[in-house]
């Protein structure tokens, strides 16, 4: 998985239409709406586990935390400076993970996203159906420029994920990740909005 954040650290607002509320996004098999209090149980369960959580900073450890997280979150839309969609499959109503993104500076309309999904759902094409859908939001709704997103370099299945929709690795942070005791090296992968709109460009000659 990318790197999420269960914790405050924002800057402030880059467009101001999201932050009443975010809308449903629709994609194959999926809708990607706001967390709600409700979800607290059903993402301890799926993003608690040692396999979804190895390369992340840690989920909270309890329903009470993701019930604070959420919380958070929703006051933190409020302001401008985050947004998170749980994702929840056609055949459920509860979400079985989460992609975040944070504003890092308002001026430069830059962000950090990120996205953890319950081991279950890998490999089905969850991840990159909701990751279109939310890239699509940052560069349209949210009128941003430049999304970022750490993952550790031994993260293969992360940075897997990342290449998929064109993410680039800018650099390696070499020892900028903690977890248990460990210093692990992250790589920063980056999409530029205008690269985003020229792959999707590609991607419709394509098809037609």
């Amino acid at each position: 998985m990318s790197q999420p954040t269960f914790g405050p650290r924002w800057s402030s607002i880059v467009s101001e239409g999201w932050r009443s509320g975010l809308p449903d996004l629709q994609a194959a098999s999926l809708t990607l709406r706001e967390l709600q209090v409700a979800d607290a149980g059903a993402l301890f369960e799926e993003l608690n586990s040692d396999e979804v959580s190895r390369f992340i900073s840690p989920p909270p450890a309890n329903v009470a935390g993701f019930e604070r997280f959420i919380r958070w979150a929703q006051a933190e839309r409020v302001g401008g400076r985050y947004a998170c969609f749980a994702v929840v499959p056609e055949s459920r109503s509860a979400p079985v993970g989460i992609f975040q993104i944070r504003v890092l500076d308002p001026h430069q309309a830059t962000a950090e996203w990120g996205f953890a999904l319950g081991s279950s759902y890998w490999g089905t094409g969850m991840f990159m159906a909701s990751a279109r859908r939310v890239i699509d939001f940052a560069f349209g709704q949210m009128g941003l420029r430049r999304l970022e997103a750490r993952a550790c370099v031994a993260n293969e299945r992360g940075t897997g994920a990342l290449r998929k929709p064109g993410a680039v690795c800018e650099a390696v942070l070499h020892q900028s990740f903690e977890r248990d005791g460990e210093r692990l090296d992250q790589g920063l992968w980056t999409i530029l909005r205008e690269d985003w709109l020229f792959l999707k460009s590609v991607s419709r000659v394509a098809v037609h």
